[in-house]
């Protein structure tokens, strides 16, 4: 068994606080191990033993969730940018160590599942290309969808505007034909790539919905709510 890691770090690292801050709370009585109040910072602690005020530690195996994110939400932690997804998580995730990060972004007019993790080898794992994640986006169409838009998808020869390398080849599904409704599957994670991959074919995308990551779904998730998922 590991040796155990000193509480006041444990706390902080779980966003509770710095170590100034949580000294007190240590100190005050508030934290049991093993079911035996531990007033000492410095002590060496197993995270599942720890319970403060009562109450197990929030996540300390690390965090891995999916998000409904609403159009209008960005992914940036940078407060100026308006309301962000971090927002609609609880509060004390924002001062994790590592830091909680999205896997890729979902930009301010795109709604959809949105993958969070403080584990940063997952999170290269998931955006890396050579992985061939597949991603799974509904597209609402200003114009009617035409075939010749799939077969260039599929082809892997559409080059972006701005760009010199092929996309990879992805798939379209028709959902609906009024208003025109398709969903786009593809392993890349280029720039507005579904967009930018519409308006080749002289189309625009109205709205836009990411609704698989993976192996992950949204399902029911209600917009602008979190869970917890696992690795399949």
């Amino acid at each position: 068994m590991s040796a155990g890691v000193r509480l006041d770090r444990l706390l902080a690292n779980l966003g509770y606080g710095s170590r100034r801050e949580v000294t007190p709370i240590i100190k005050g009585g508030h934290v049991t191990v093993a079911a035996t109040t531990v007033r000492d910072p410095n002590a060496k602690v197993q995270a599942a033993d720890v319970r403060l005020d009562g109450e197990a530690l929030d996540h300390p195996n690390g965090i891995l969730v999916m998000l409904n994110k609403p159009v209008g939400i960005v992914c940036s932690h940078e407060p100026s940018e308006g309301q962000r997804a971090y927002d609609l998580l609880p509060a004390h995730w924002e001062y994790r160590n590592p830091r909680v990060e999205s896997v890729g972004r979902l930009d301010k007019d795109t709604s959809g599942l949105l993958v969070l993790t403080d584990d940063h080898q997952l999170l290269h794992r998931l955006t890396s290309p050579k992985h061939h994640v597949v991603k799974r986006y509904e597209a609402t169409l200003t114009l009617p969808y035409e075939r010749t838009l799939g077969e260039r998808l599929a082809s892997g020869t559409l080059v972006l505007d701005g760009e010199s390398t092929p996309c990879l080849p992805a798939s379209v599904e028709v959902i609906d034909d009024d208003p025109p409704t398709i969903a786009i599957s593809l392993t890349e994670g280029r720039y507005h790539q579904v967009r930018r991959m519409v308006a080749a074919s002289a189309n625009h995308v109205d709205t836009l919905r990411r609704t698989h990551f993976g192996a992950w779904s949204l399902d029911n998730l209600p917009e602008g709510d979190w869970t917890d998922i696992t690795l399949p």
